[in-house]
């Protein structure tokens, strides 16, 4: 029983220990490949489709502030206060989903960012408990620059497309360095559900989400936000 216990308890040493080297490891080196890439690669050759990841990493200076404050003001307008959960939001989604509304998370820029690059997209409370322990340390080690910079090259913005450089050159044919408000806010009004929606050419769905993320850009704007310089 003593052997049981001592192997459980070194295994979950073991665990600490490789989670905490990778954060460290992330927050200097780019994220080439996440869970979700490989679990999508799967999936196509499940179905027998090409098996194609669009990722091209960019450092945060070279992805668009416009791009930057358009996922702000549509994914987690609390960014750059909050300490990795937004408990307002979880709250309200909790009462939303008690009411028998469509099914928020309540999700921040940094849980998002947690579970793309460590966990799995499936719900689950195991997946959830991680997601809180992977956010804690990324807001702890990271700090707000790097998970934003980690989260516009990690996330899904598209069918086989990941990551802010892949998703300007697609759906507007130049780079993230170059994108307008508008076109910023056309990519992160697709952001909730990256495979069904298309930035271009909007639906009149995704033109109303546009039109107010372009609105709520205007208005967080005047706040002095600057990315670059929250650490």
């Amino acid at each position: 029983m003593r052997k049981i216990i001592r192997f459980f308890w070194r295994l979950f040493l073991g665990l600490i220990l490789f989670s905490l080297f990778l954060v460290f490891l992330y927050k200097w080196v780019p994220v080439k490949l996440t869970p979700l890439m490989v679990i999508r690669s799967i999936e196509s050759y499940q179905n027998g489709s090409e098996i194609r990841i669009n990722h091209n990493w960019e450092p945060i200076e070279n992805i668009s502030k416009n791009l930057q404050l358009a996922v702000i003001c549509s994914e987690d307008q609390n960014f750059l206060i909050h300490n990795g959960f937004d408990l307002k939001a979880i709250e309200k989604a909790i009462e939303n989903n008690k009411k028998g509304k469509r099914v928020k998370g309540g999700s921040t820029i940094s849980q998002q960012t947690a579970k793309n690059v460590f966990l799995w997209p499936e719900r689950s409370w195991l997946r959830k408990g991680l997601e809180v322990y992977f956010t804690f340390l990324i807001e702890h080690i990271w700090g707000k620059e790097r998970i934003m910079e980690v989260y516009l090259n990690s996330i899904e913005m598209g069918n086989s497309i990941y990551g802010a450089e892949a998703a300007s050159q697609y759906w507007f044919k130049k780079s993230t360095s170059k994108l307008s408000p508008s076109e910023a806010a056309s990519i992160a009004a697709i952001l909730p559900n990256p495979r069904k929606y298309k930035a271009r050419p909007a639906s009149n769905y995704i033109q109303s989400r546009v039109n107010w993320i372009v609105k709520q850009m205007g208005y967080f704007g005047k706040l002095n936000y600057e990315i670059a310089h929250v650490k």
